[in-house]
């Protein structure tokens, strides 16, 4: 009876076991499998969800300093359709960053491959959602990497009063920010100098196999705040703090300073400066006017100093005199008195 008991529990832990196998899809109890099964559901389960771009969601604003900024997003081959769509969720978590509007920030978008298409001028879009709806429909190009041409076009096109940029007399601050994952087919160089030495301030984001020598030369200085690099588009999102630090700096001056003559905003803070022929005081806040050394040569064209010397000298020996006159009136006084006695 025990040995019949034995074997009917060995028979049904062997079915509970088969159906088990069955469930988990496992031909055997491999230990290594199970825990890559493990692994690999933690990891999916600690993921975040995939992102996609909600043009109706707006994040905080910053108080940027006033900008007509110009996207130039690489859309070539080499840029997968998945990767092109987390450059357009950079882009909307840029805008979300900004303080948007016609008297703040404006924003265009150039995209390049083997050709140029401005998406949207500076003067199309004043407000976020619509810029977002506007990113949102940016497709790929799809083919060559002529960066210069992109750059050349943005200078001549995008950053022209005509298409939304303000006048240069309004001390708007004039930034493009290239984004790209290969090597430009044409010389940047040149035309990256043109478009800094016209105002514009150009910061290079490399992706993946990007050319670091060519953004190097596309970027103004110092290039340490101007070139970025990133391993992959999936982390292209990690910059949007980045830039925030860069373009979203208050105005320390216009919000109050304590600078005895001038205030100059920095990337976090300001410091004060002193107005010429003055210099910064130790509390590096108030000025002080510079002391000037004065040296005074001695010249004697009149032989002022042998005449003073002359007459101190006849001051000296008129005293001596005056002693022995005095002395000799005083001996005739005393011989006269002594006579008139006798």
């Amino acid at each position: 009876m025990m040995k019949y008991s034995l074997w009917s529990l060995l028979f049904c832990t062997s079915l509970l076991l088969s159906d088990v196998l069955a469930t988990y899809h496992l031909s055997a109890v491999d230990p290594q499998v199970v825990a890559a099964q493990s692994y690999a559901q933690t990891r999916n389960n600690g993921r975040p969800p995939t992102r996609t771009l909600n043009p109706a969601k707006t994040d905080s604003q910053c108080r940027s300093r006033l900008l007509d900024l110009v996207f130039i997003i690489d859309s070539s081959r080499s840029v997968r359709p998945g990767e092109f769509e987390k450059v357009k969720i950079f882009l909307a978590d840029m805008v979300d960053t900004l303080d948007v509007g016609p008297d703040a920030t404006r924003v265009a978008v150039v995209n390049y491959a083997s050709t140029v298409k401005i998406e949207f001028l500076l003067k199309d879009h004043f407000n976020k959602p619509d810029m977002k709806k506007a990113i949102s429909r940016i497709g790929p190009l799809a083919a060559g990497t002529m960066t210069g041409l992109a750059i050349k076009s943005a200078m001549n096109e995008a950053f022209t009063e005509q298409s939304g940029a303000r006048p240069r007399s309004g001390n708007i601050s004039k930034v493009a920010i290239i984004v790209t994952d290969g090597r430009p087919q044409d010389q940047v160089e040149e035309v990256s100098a043109s478009a800094r030495a016209s105002g514009i301030e150009i910061y290079a984001v490399g992706v993946d196999r990007a050319d670091m020598r060519s953004l190097r030369l596309m970027a103004s200085i110092p290039l340490d705040d101007h070139v970025f690099y990133v391993e992959t588009y999936g982390v292209i999102e990690k910059l949007t703090s980045k830039f925030r630090e860069t373009l979203c700096g208050l105005d320390s001056c216009a919000t109050g300073h304590e600078c005895e003559h001038v205030c100059v905003n920095s990337n976090v803070s300001y410091y004060c400066k002193c107005r010429a022929s003055y210099i910064l005081n130790a509390d590096m806040k108030t000025c002080s006017l510079k002391q000037v050394k004065v040296e005074v040569v001695a010249v004697d064209p009149c032989k002022c100093e042998s005449r003073l010397a002359f007459q101190k000298q006849t001051q000296a020996a008129i005293q001596q005199l005056t002693a022995k006159l005095a002395d000799v009136s005083g001996r005739i006084e005393r011989l006269e008195n002594a006579v008139g006695r006798a």
